[in-house]
């Protein structure tokens, strides 16, 4: 189990250690809950590049894992040969993350399924420590970026809590690497003043404009964000979110 481990805690910050779970029985419970409520899971690979849908099976005698394969056979090759896998789910509100070491193809009473091994550790966050505020598009969020291809590069905020935010907008020639980080951006929130802190890129999804036009998002974390930073954007997210309820409200 330390080397599942190991491969867990490189993609968790020192911020969330302390929602760590290591008990292999209540790691086996979180699993059976998602079984049991028909979750839906994304699995990351290839550094967060690539990912594909799927649901958790079973939680075998063995200490295994199973789950459905994805839906497009090429993905699911390239995740068979990736050596690490990222499972991102939620349940009750609560996000459960966690990764392992390769899968492995399996016949399931005659159609392919996966298996992993159950992970060393998960990753279990409330709501209200994980919450990503979607930027409002009547004043958008920008996030300066002073050293990126060594000019100052501003990168249109997509969302943003009190852990990180996504960002995107970057030149094609622009090559982004899982755990890049870039030091002292500031994003300044609105009534409230800039946060500043460095960002360390966590994932790096393909996404599609409606225009057809593919965009690369980049998920990053706060590195070292000073505490009355953090604070001022959960005031930001407390703020937006009373005005949206208060528009829906007709208020």
């Amino acid at each position: 189990m330390p080397e599942q481990q190991n491969l867990f805690q490189d993609t968790i910050s020192d911020e969330y250690a302390k929602y760590l779970v290591y008990s292999r029985q209540e790691i086996a419970q979180i699993l059976r809950e998602l079984i049991q409520h028909n979750e839906l899971v994304t699995a990351y690979f290839n550094q967060g590049k690539e990912f594909f849908l799927t649901s958790f099976l079973a939680v075998e005698p063995d200490g295994s894992l199973t789950l459905d394969c994805g839906t497009d056979a090429e993905t699911n090759r390239r995740a068979l040969i990736s050596g690490k896998i990222i499972f991102v789910s939620s349940q009750s509100r609560i996000k459960i993350q966690f990764s392992t070491s390769a899968l492995e193809q399996i016949d399931l009473g005659g159609r392919p399924a996966f298996r992993a091994p159950l992970p060393g550790s998960v990753l279990k966050l409330q709501r209200r420590e994980y919450y990503r505020l979607v930027a409002p598009i009547r004043v958008p969020l920008l996030c300066i970026v002073p050293d990126l291809v060594g000019v100052r590069f501003e990168a249109m905020v997509a969302d943003i809590s009190v852990g990180g935010v996504g960002i995107s907008g970057f030149p094609p020639e622009v090559a982004l690497e899982i755990g890049q980080v870039f030091a002292d951006c500031r994003i300044a929130l609105p009534e409230h003043g800039t946060v500043v802190s460095a960002l360390e890129v966590r994932n790096l999804p393909q996404m599609t404009l409606r225009s057809g036009m593919p965009v690369v998002r980049a998920g990053c974390g706060f590195v070292g964000i000073p505490a009355p930073h953090q604070a001022m954007i959960q005031r930001y997210i407390i703020r937006i979110d009373r005005e949206r309820r208060a528009l829906l409200r007709g208020g």
